[in-house]
């Protein structure tokens, strides 16, 4: 589990993860801290880091004695904030790229879309 990046942010990822493709519905229960430090063999604390990063966020909410959940909203605030870093890290390169190369937007979606049929 380590990219080189920071093992709580990972963690934040995965649970992400699991909230956009919907193994981790709302309202939905998330693993506790010691659930998430057991299975990955890491501090507690850092699960804690990760999960508390996802409640300052307003993806997770915790209900007092019992545990973490997934907020209402959760999955639909976690897929626009993807998408919007998609744009930046890809589609901004991409077009900018393409426009040095004099090619007009009408012509990548053609180039995109013939990647698709042979795919």
């Amino acid at each position: 589990m380590d990219d080189g990046r920071p093992i709580f942010l990972q963690i934040a990822e995965q649970i992400e993860n699991s909230i956009i493709d919907g193994s981790l519905p709302e309202e939905t229960q998330v693993p506790s801290t010691n659930e998430l430090a057991a299975f990955h063999r890491i501090n507690p604390a850092t699960a804690a880091k990760g999960v508390n990063q996802l409640v300052d966020n307003g993806v997770l909410h915790k209900k007092r004695g019992i545990g973490m959940f997934v907020s209402p909203g959760a999955q639909a605030k976690l897929r626009q904030r993807r998408r919007d870093q998609f744009s930046e890290q890809f589609l901004q390169p991409l077009l900018a790229e393409a426009a040095k190369l004099g090619i007009h937007p009408t012509e990548l979606k053609s180039m995109i879309d013939r990647y698709e049929e042979n795919r």
